[in-house]
């Protein structure tokens, strides 16, 4: 299919996954706004509307707690054939929408910029109106998510990596004693062999159990936490958010001065992602032990605009080793599977993140080339939510928003990367 005709079918995609206001992920699977889905989103549409833009963005704020966290899911509108729903969270009484208990990787600043430098004066006043939502949001990482100058995770759900190897000796230690029954919905969509198992589910459940029980006070949940994982995911994007809010700040007229003592922070403890082969990658704090996986988290340094000769090592060898990189977790590594969720397969978000993050730095080739491949990925095998890495074959969810985003803003050779 020629480059026009994809980006027709990509802008067909998020009209369709539209819900007034706010774009579900996909039908059926993922029937909300999910967090950084939805700062996906934004940046696709601003390739041909950015009023809906920005109206993706301030939706998405909408829901932002008192304590300034903006939840991984906003529940909008009732959908009973989605589990975990409102009612397994319990947190109506907290925020202004019912949502999720956790928050997600925070690129909506890098987006929200990336949107009004596609129309300045458009965006303007919409940037002015965002910033100190998106400044308290930051604050809020910074003061309930920071450990070692690494940002941490209390569910692997807040990673937007859910079922990363990088969780797995963390989520053993956990006994799920009386999580009780309860339906998945996920694999009534989805072939089970593409998702989480059973016995990770029972944690992920027990987890929000939990948060129920203590309410989601941060610092109630903060006490004897039963998982407790620096991810880098979190790291590099939140240590990116804050170069992007910061240059929000100037465009403002805002002081940075708190931003930049943030950056500083992060950038010194991103080397203590830096597990002993070289490469970054999650660290469980309960143990003070590196997970030691290479992830496609672990290739985001150069987006956050920290340059590792050893990361670009490692990222020809993902080239050599696969037909479409970055996998998700490497393919010479044990425990590799090219169709189950984050245990393998390419995901088109995160080789733009790391595609960007290569070109800002210098490395242009680099950066090229993962683009190219990504297009050429979208190009044969369609805008599923992941695929796998030697066959190109689609998995997990179709018809998907952030994969028809990136395609429109930066994949297809008639995109307009800002």
């Amino acid at each position: 299919m020629d480059a026009i005709s994809l980006d027709k079918q990509a802008r067909d995609i998020l009209t369709l996954n539209d819900r007034g206001g706010y774009t579900v992920p996909t039908e059926g699977l993922y029937p909300y706004q999910w967090n950084w889905d939805s700062a996906f989103a934004a940046w696709g549409f601003a390739s041909f509307d950015i009023t809906r833009a920005w109206q993706e963005l301030e939706t998405l704020l909408s829901g932002q707690w008192p304590s300034g966290m903006v939840p991984h899911i906003l529940f909008h509108a009732d959908d009973p054939g989605y589990f975990p729903g409102p009612g397994v969270w319990g947190t109506e009484d907290i925020g202004p929408v019912r949502s999720s208990g956790i928050s997600q990787p925070p690129v909506a600043a890098s987006f929200a910029k990336a949107v009004h430098d596609r129309a300045p004066d458009q965006g303007l006043p919409h940037i002015r109106t965002l910033y100190p939502k998106l400044l308290k949001w930051h604050r809020w990482f910074m003061t309930w998510r920071l450990d070692q100058g690494m940002i941490f995770i209390t569910h692997p759900w807040e990673a937007g990596r859910d079922n990363a190897p990088d969780w797995d000796a963390a989520m053993a230690a956990i006994d799920p004693v009386g999580v009780g029954e309860y339906t998945r919905r996920d694999t009534g969509h989805v072939d089970p062999s593409m998702r989480p198992t059973k016995a990770d589910y029972d944690r992920y459940i027990w987890l929000v159990q939990r948060g129920k029980r203590l309410g989601w006070v941060d610092a109630d949940m903060d006490r004897d936490p039963p998982f407790r994982v620096a991810d880098p995911t979190i790291t590099f994007i939140l240590l990116r958010a804050h170069r992007d809010l910061g240059a929000i700040a100037d465009l403002l007229g805002e002081s940075r001065d708190e931003i930049d003592s943030w950056i500083t922070t992060l950038e010194a403890g991103a080397e203590n992602h830096r597990g002993p082969g070289g490469h970054f990658c999650g660290v469980n704090l309960l143990t003070s032990t590196h997970t030691g996986h290479l992830s496609s988290a672990s290739f985001l340094n150069w987006y956050a605009g920290i340059d590792c000769d050893v990361m670009l090592k490692a990222l020809d060898a993902s080239f050599d080793t696969a037909t479409y990189p970055v996998p998700s977790h490497a393919v010479t590594s044990q425990g590799f599977d090219g169709m189950r969720y984050w245990r393998g397969p390419t995901w088109a978000i995160m080789n733009t993140l790391i595609g960007r993050g290569l070109s800002d730095m210098g490395h242009d080739t680099h950066g090229e080339r993962l683009r190219r491949q990504t297009a050429a990925l979208i190009a044969e095998h369609g805008f599923a939510e992941y695929f796998h890495p030697l066959t190109g074959a689609p998995a997990g969810g179709g018809t998907f928003t952030w994969t028809a985003a990136i395609w429109l803003a930066w994949a297809s050779p008639n995109a307009g990367d800002v």
